[in-house]
């Protein structure tokens, strides 16, 4: 439970400093990700996935 607090902590912080620092950027993001096709949206949040998973991992074997 603790690993996964931190865990939730630590997106809200980095999601919280992209509002707070690049707002106007995120309109931006937005238009390119909508123009993406569906497939490609699924196999980046897939790799994120993953890159998260072996994060996590990686943090709880140091």
């Amino acid at each position: 439970m603790d690993i996964i607090l931190l865990a939730l902590g630590l997106v809200l912080i980095v999601e919280g400093l992209v509002f707070a620092l690049a707002p106007s950027r995120i309109d931006e993001l937005l238009r390119v990700i909508a123009q993406m096709p569906v497939e490609v949206r699924r196999l980046l949040g897939l790799a994120a996935l993953a890159l998260g998973g072996a994060l996590v991992t990686l943090a709880q074997l140091l």
